[in-house]
């Protein structure tokens, strides 16, 4: 069992920065591939971007340019960089990784865009 812990949820302006990161209970080198979710009120948890466990990396169109996934394979973390935030990135963001087929999830932590 893997569990996942998100941390640098907060309420930022818009165009500011905000870094996510996500601690992983075990080596994250066998989970492939690691990712991020979000989750806005009333909406369907959706795909932000996912990372290979060789680096690989995918980004929704919404991401592209703006997001950075990455992940630190000796301290078993997964991040993701935010810039240029808008308003409709205001959302729940999970951490997810994969483990052969099972699928394992963080509880979130809270994003709000807004001034």
């Amino acid at each position: 069992q893997v569990q996942l812990v998100e941390s640098g949820g907060g309420l930022v302006q818009p165009g500011g920065s905000l870094k996510l990161s996500c601690a992983a209970s075990e080596s994250i080198s066998r989970l492939n591939p690691m990712g991020w979710y979000r989750q806005a009120r009333g909406k369907q948890r959706e795909l932000v971007a996912f990372i290979s466990s060789g680096g690989s990396t995918n980004y929704r169109d919404y991401a592209k340019g703006r997001f950075t996934i990455s992940r630190d394979n000796a301290k078993n973390m997964l991040y993701l960089q935010m810039n240029n935030l808008k308003p409709e990135d205001t959302a729940v963001y999970i951490c997810n990784a994969r483990l052969d087929w099972e699928d394992f999830w963080g509880q979130g932590t809270p994003v709000t865009v807004s001034s």
